[in-house]
């Protein structure tokens, strides 16, 4: 099964041909007002039609897409229920929303200052884009390298706009973390003496990028997810439970939520001490019609909880299109292919197999530039099912590191393309941006807590520390720092808190703000699942 057609196969010719070249010849980085004349024409956050103000809320004047304007300016799935709040199912120290790399972490050191702890999440234990993050984590635990080196490229990745506060302490975090989760049984790769493997990824000054072949985000949610299952007396997971509400009391602290049994359609009350908001991105949003390489619980009900209780937000008009999402076959598009193929050599070419861009430029830029080739240049590669993309010189990498290398760095995705007769090994891939990352959110301070009283949040669900755009490897990154942070933060929490009268007088108070402000719409929120049937995906 060969599954590139005639013409594709032709184009690929081409890809060959100029290989000798592009092995010997180093195409130059963009200059600064090269990278940002190219965001502003092509990358999806500057397009103003995609966005809109919003017109309620905390962030009441932000823009952001029309999507997650629509779930933040919706009703909630509440607003005529009738709920004792008096007749509590649950009652925690702390409560977990989302079961995912964050907050597993958070409920690993949340149980560490001796909190009860429970967990829920829509799905299943796992079911997360922890689990689907190929390429690493970042650290800076060699000494060539320093906290120091990481922030700056932390902070230049995006664009200066950065909370320096949440930037140091990613960074500082880093190297605790990876010798934590290695500590836990995390199978980093190392050489044969032991010493932790990193290369390069795109945007970075140093090779800090540790990883479990292509495959780090799995084996690292398999470490976390092992660990909080060896504590059943103080972790109780439930699974299939999203929370559709956040509960709060008479003093304006958030107090736990409600849950919503999937299997069942019933409602049932938790009431916590401090609740930690881990439920991850939104790319299920599909913004601008791009495909996502997010799993399908991706549609942004972290955000939107937190929004109707008041948390301050920021960064919601910048997402992330990861430059190199499978554009062919048809059955993987927006498939992830991991920024480690770009990092081991292979570079991004045209139609007629000619490099146009640097391959580690960082992911905004470099997806801005695929971008342009395909659209205004006209230079992509047609698909049958009409999809355009441009190829990555995936064989590249044998042909600089050795035979072998392929296979042995990238099982997972020399798999993922046979499945449907793709050697990636023998040929390039072909891809285009896909819809990737959320790189805002929820404010928070550097322990995890938000503007709310026992509110606290980790995860793909902030906002701030990656600014505009988030190099490779600093979400996993991201996942445990700040899910120890905000968990052991949480946990602390619950041994002082007092909680008042529990109510869902915020929902009532939301309803009118949204009526006053003349929206009308049959939208309530959070989605929990997106609806394909409709949108025709």
């Amino acid at each position: 099964m060969d599954g590139y057609t005639p013409a594709m196969r032709e184009s690929i010719k081409k890809v060959e041909a100029t290989r000798p070249a592009r092995l010997r010849e180093t195409w130059p980085m963009m200059t600064p007002a090269e990278k940002q004349e190219i965001l502003q024409r092509f990358h999806p956050d500057y397009k103003p039609e995609g966005m809109r103000a919003l017109k309620v809320g905390p962030g009441k004047g932000m823009r952001t897409p029309h999507e997650l304007a629509d779930l933040l300016e919706a009703h909630s799935l509440l607003r005529q229920e009738e709920l004792d709040l008096e007749n509590i199912d649950y009652d925690t120290d702390v409560l977990i929303i989302g079961a995912g790399g964050a907050g597993s972490a958070a409920a690993l050191l949340a149980r560490q200052e001796g909190a009860k702890v429970l967990m829920v999440t829509k799905l299943r234990h796992g079911d997360a884009n922890t689990m689907m993050a190929q390429g690493g984590i970042q650290a800076a635990d060699k000494a060539t390298d320093s906290p120091t080196h990481h922030y700056l490229d932390v902070m230049g990745g995006g664009h200066f706009t950065n909370d320096p506060d949440l930037v140091e302490a990613l960074v500082r975090d880093a190297p605790e973390v990876i010798a934590w989760l290695e500590g836990l049984g995390c199978m980093f790769d190392k050489e044969p003496d032991g010493t932790l493997i990193t290369i390069h990824g795109g945007g970075t000054s140093r090779m800090r990028m540790h990883s479990a072949r292509d495959y780090s985000g799995a084996e690292i949610m398999r470490t976390l997810r092992d660990e909080v299952r060896s504590y059943p007396e103080d972790i109780t997971v439930i699974e299939f439970a999203p929370a559709v509400e956040l509960i709060m009391d008479d003093r304006g602290q958030v107090a736990g939520a409600v849950l919503l049994n999937l299997e069942t359609g019933e409602h049932c009350v938790v009431r916590a001490k401090a609740t930690i908001i881990a439920t991850g991105g939104s790319g299920r949003l599909h913004y601008q019609d791009f495909a996502t390489t997010n799993h399908y619980g991706a549609t942004a009900d972290g955000v939107v909880l937190a929004y109707r209780v008041g948390a301050d937000v920021s960064f919601l008009d910048t997402m992330q299109y990861h430059p190199t999402g499978a554009a062919h076959p048809t059955q993987i598009v927006g498939l992830l292919v991991t920024e480690k193929v770009r990092g081991l050599g292979a570079q991004v070419c045209n139609i007629d197999g000619n490099q146009f861009v640097y391959p580690r430029e960082t992911r905004d830029v470099e997806a801005s530039a695929i971008i342009r080739e395909c659209v205004e240049r006209e230079k992509g590669v047609v698909t049958p099912s009409g999809f355009t993309g441009t190829w990555l010189d995936s064989p590249m990498i044998d042909l600089i590191h050795g035979p072998g290398t392929i296979q042995k760095e990238l099982p997972a995705m020399v798999r993922q393309f046979a499945r449907f007769g793709v050697d990636i090994i023998r040929d390039p891939m072909l891809i285009y941006p896909t819809l990737h990352y959320q790189n805002g959110g929820v404010t928070l301070k550097p322990d995890g807590s938000t503007s709310v009283p026992n509110l606290f949040g980790a995860g793909e669900i902030s906002g701030g520390v990656h600014g505009r755009n988030r190099l490779m490897g600093n979400s996993l990154l991201e996942v445990t720092v700040y899910g120890r942070r905000a968990g052991r933060a949480a946990g602390r929490r619950a041994r002082e808190v007092t909680l008042g009268t529990l109510t869902l007088s915020h929902v009532e108070r939301w309803e009118k703000e949204i009526a006053e402000a003349g929206i009308e719409t049959d939208v309530s929120s959070p989605l929990i699942l997106p609806d394909y049937t409709r949108h025709g995906r």
